[in-house]
């Protein structure tokens, strides 16, 4: 491993929650971010796995524990100052970072408290949420969060690349029959790369002062429709890839149910599906390249990177 140049002295580990999480694994790759840095990091993880072996190849500190339990929060926080807070999409989402939010404030001394959470929120308030149970969840997180008085930094990506949206479910119909079958209708839409995101969080738990108080979104570097997107996959793979408009009881039924998803994330996609059609995902911003200093990472490039995926069926 190659140990770059320490951007920030600390001394105290930088706590990184969510540290073996699934979808496109922002923890993990915050972990391997700061340890090039050579920062010290001490990675939650919910199980001792092969995914904690691997952090802890890197040279983290790895701790085993349960965000939803008070005294494995408080054993991860021991001695942290900067802080990582992520978790996957599920139900116990808000009671996790009340808990987080209620260790930090009794430790003090916290410099940082980054907190991951989703560009919808943005469009969110008290009286206009949306039927996702994670994204009511993800707001009032914030809320919690700001009420704390912790120095907090709010990143919000928009939709994941690596989301069963883009990824998995347009693999399968790409490597069927060179489509990508989705309820979007015209609405547009910029999916973020995970490896875009974490390379943000890595660069703020770096150097955290200028950050607190902040917001950033992140977004591709492009909003398009879905004939856009499909035309951004044909570039990657060679070949003609063309969005079918799918209405949303049958896609849902025929595609998103196969794959068998708890009911908490099941809704919470489907909620994302909704929302694109609506058009609520034609958004842009700019603050992956004025955080990290190079542009976010295009559909193209992301598929292309990952073509075996979308290989036709044999």
């Amino acid at each position: 491993m190659v140990i770059l140049k320490v951007d920030s002295k600390t001394e105290s580990p930088i706590l990184v929650t969510g540290a073996a999480g699934n979808v496109g694994g922002v923890g993990r790759t915050v972990v391997q971010l700061l340890r090039q840095r050579g920062l010290p990091v001490r990675a939650l993880v919910h199980r001792e796995d092969e995914r904690a072996a691997r952090l802890r190849a890197t040279g983290a500190e790895i701790v085993v524990g349960d965000l939803t339990v008070p005294p494995d929060v408080v054993r991860a926080m021991e001695g942290c100052r900067r802080i990582y807070f992520g978790m996957s999409a599920s139900a116990p989402y808000l009671e996790a970072t009340v808990i987080a939010a209620a260790v930090a404030r009794q430790r003090g001394a916290i410099e940082a408290f980054v907190n991951i959470s989703q560009m919808t929120v943005s469009q969110m308030s008290l009286t206009k949420m949306t039927n996702s149970p994670q994204h009511k969840q993800q707001y009032l997180a914030e809320q919690v969060l700001n009420w704390s008085g912790l120095p907090v930094v709010h990143v919000r990506p928009t939709a994941f690349l690596e989301n069963p949206l883009f990824l998995n479910l347009a693999a399968r119909s790409i490597a069927r029959n060179d489509t990508i079958r989705l309820p979007f209708g015209t609405g547009r839409t910029s999916p973020v790369a995970a490896q875009d995101v974490a390379e943000v969080m890595a660069t703020i738990l770096a150097n955290p002062a200028v950050h607190i108080g902040k917001i950033y979104e992140l977004t591709g570097p492009k909003s398009q429709d879905m004939t856009g997107v499909a035309a951004e996959y044909s570039a990657a793979l060679g070949r003609e890839i063309s969005y079918v408009d799918v209405p949303l009881e049958e896609w849902r039924d025929a595609e998103l149910r196969g794959l068998n998803l708890p009911e908490h994330v099941f809704a919470h996609i489907l909620t994302m599906a909704r929302l694109h059609a609506a058009n609520r995902y034609d958004r842009i911003t700019h603050d992956v390249e004025a955080i990290t200093g190079r542009p976010a990472t295009s559909i193209r490039d992301f598929v292309a990177s990952r073509a075996d995926m979308f290989a036709p069926k044999r």
